[in-house]
Order: C-alpha cells, then sequence, then structure tokens
C-alpha cells in the first residue's frame, strides 16, 4: 500500500509541475548522423532548443541531411564532429558549446552513439572488445565527465541510452555487456548528482534494429572468415549459418517507428519530474525483463536457451 501510495504521489507530481520553456536552453547529442540521435536532434529544435548535434562523420550524408531538414528553423542547430573515443573531440565540443550557449545555458546531455554487432564470446577478438568498451561505455563516461560543471551549473539533465539487453544476452553479450555497465554507471552517478539538481535518466528500448539500422543483417561468411582456427575446430560454417539466420530475424522483427523511443527522450529532458528509466518496448520484451528481473537465473537460462535451440 505505501508503494502504491509513492507511486499515486510522483504520478500526481508529474502532473502538477509547471512545463519546461525550451527556448534558451541548450542540449548536445551524440550519434545524431542517424537513429534515434538524428530523430532528437531534429525534434528538439522543432521545439525550441538550441541543438548541438554530434555527428562522427560531420561531412556525410546523415550530417547533411539533418541540417537540410533543420535549415527551416533560425540556426539553433549546430554540426558538429564527435567522435566519443576521442578526447580532444570531446574538449573541441565543449569550447564551442561554451562560447555559443544562449540565454538560459547548457540544459541537456544525451549520450546516444553507441555501436552493435553480433557473435558468441569465443568468436570475437579483444581488440572489438576494446572498441566496444570504448564507444559504449568510456565514450559516455567521458562526455559526461567533461560536461559534469555545465550541468551541475545550470541544474540541467543526462539521458543515457541503454537497451533491455542490459537484462540478458541473447547473440550478443559483448553489447549487453557495455549496456549493463552503463546502467551501473548511471545508477551512482543519479544519486550523486540529486544534491545538484541535475536529473539522470536511462531510456531502455527494445528491439529498433529497423528503425536505428544500428545492427545490419549479419553475414555468416563474414563470421566464419574472422574465426580464429581454434573457434574453427569448435564450430562449423552450418552452426554459424544457423546463429546468422536466428539473428538476422531477431533484427527482421525490429519496430521501425523510432519516434516512440525519441517520445521517452523528450519526456526526460522536458518533464518536470522526469522517471529514472524509460523502458520502451513490446510486452513480450518487457516480460522477458521480468522474468530475468525477478526469476532464478535457471529459469531464464531456460528461456533462451530454448529460443536459441529453435
Amino acid at each position: 500500500l505505501l508503494l502504491l501510495l509513492l507511486l499515486l504521489l510522483s504520478r500526481l507530481g508529474r502532473r502538477g509541475a509547471a512545463a519546461l520553456e525550451p527556448a534558451g536552453r541548450a542540449v548536445l547529442i551524440t550519434g545524431c548522423d542517424s537513429g534515434f540521435g538524428h530523430l532528437l536532434a531534429l525534434r528538439l529544435h522543432r521545439l525550441g532548443f538550441t541543438v548541438f548535434a554530434g555527428c562522427l562523420c560531420p561531412a556525410g550524408d546523415g550530417a547533411r541531411r539533418l541540417q537540410r531538414e533543420a535549415a527551416a528553423g533560425s540556426g539553433r542547430l549546430r554540426i558538429l564532429q564527435l567522435d566519443v573515443t576521442r578526447a580532444r573531440d570531446v574538449l573541441a565540443a565543449k569550447e564551442l558549446v561554451l562560447s555559443h550557449l544562449p540565454e538560459r545555458g547548457f540544459w541537456g546531455l544525451v549520450n546516444n552513439a553507441g555501436i552493435s554487432t553480433f557473435g558468441e564470446t569465443g568468436w570475437l577478438s579483444m581488440e572489438k572488445y576494446e572498441k566496444f568498451a570504448d564507444v559504449n561505455i568510456l565514450g559516455s563516461i567521458r562526455t559526461t565527465l567533461a560536461f559534469l560543471p555545465l550541468l551541475r551549473k545550470y541544474k540541467g539533465r543526462i539521458v543515457f541510452m541503454s537497451s533491455i539487453i542490459a537484462y540478458f544476452a541473447l547473440g550478443n553479450g559483448i553489447y549487453s555487456m557495455t549496456k549493463a555497465a552503463i546502467e551501473k554507471f548511471c545508477d551512482a552517478l543519479r544519486l550523486e548528482m540529486k544534491k545538484f539538481g541535475v536529473r539522470v535518466c536511462i531510456i531502455q528500448p527494445g528491439n529498433y534494429a529497423r528503425s536505428t539500422k544500428i545492427q545490419p543483417p549479419i553475414s555468416a561468411e563474414e563470421i566464419w572468415n574472422e574465426l580464429s582456427e581454434e573457434e574453427k575446430a569448435v564450430y562449423n560454417k552450418e552452426y554459424v549459418q544457423e546463429r546468422a539466420n536466428f539473428f538476422n530475424s531477431i533484427l527482421s522483427e525490429g519496430s521501425t517507428n523510432g519516434n516512440e523511443v525519441v517520445d521517452a527522450m523528450v519526456d526526460a529532458l522536458t518533464s518536470p519530474a522526469p522517471k529514472a528509466r524509460y523502458m520502451v518496448a513490446k510486452l513480450k520484451e518487457k516480460a522477458l525483463v521480468f522474468v530475468c528481473a525477478l526469476f532464478p537465473t535457471t529459469v531464464m537460462d531456460s528461456i533462451l536457451s530454448y529460443a536459441l535451440s529453435k
């Protein structure tokens, strides 16, 4: 009963507080070349925010399209070079933001940039593990540490892109690992930032592979060619093909409506009382998370093993 009362009070608080005024507030988003970052940059620009859109390839098709789509606005969207694995890019982004701050200052940082791949644990090289950790984990930490002083000053928001895959792994353990790490980083940061009035939010999308293109279809031949001789001695091409077909079938079921996730990101940035976590997923995906969180590990292992066997 106490928990229900607290939930009711939190919902009433979200409804009763005044809405945020976007004009004069700046937001930096990483990974705006495509996917959620691209959609969010346009949405925030149209709402009236000053948007700094970090792109890995500022001269690429995605960045140019973003600039064209925002051209009808008042010049409040800026494209900037931002590779989150490079400290000098992050520092240059901070300097650009500082030199173009609107009157209400720096309101939000959205750590959206990320990469994904498929492969069983022994199939992936150490170099690939290092790359994924650098982009998906250290990249978010690198940008967060750089902008924390501004966020504390203006009592802003930090939004992180996680995934329901943080709760379980199904053929992409390397991606799951990085998202689980981000979840724990956010849990610590959220508590530490409360005393400064800074809100920290996590977005947990389900399968939106068709919307973001973060994970292209898998080629069994390419996977096989990259395997070490030791791994080839354990697995055969038929097994690799079966796993690739399975993973590709999951990708093909992904939602194409990325705006569902962007809605959650906008709420995290604009709500007077944002949630700590926003899970945007299908019912069956939420059910998997529920089972993973509340049932013994052997139950979840049995479910995933059954799925893989099919």
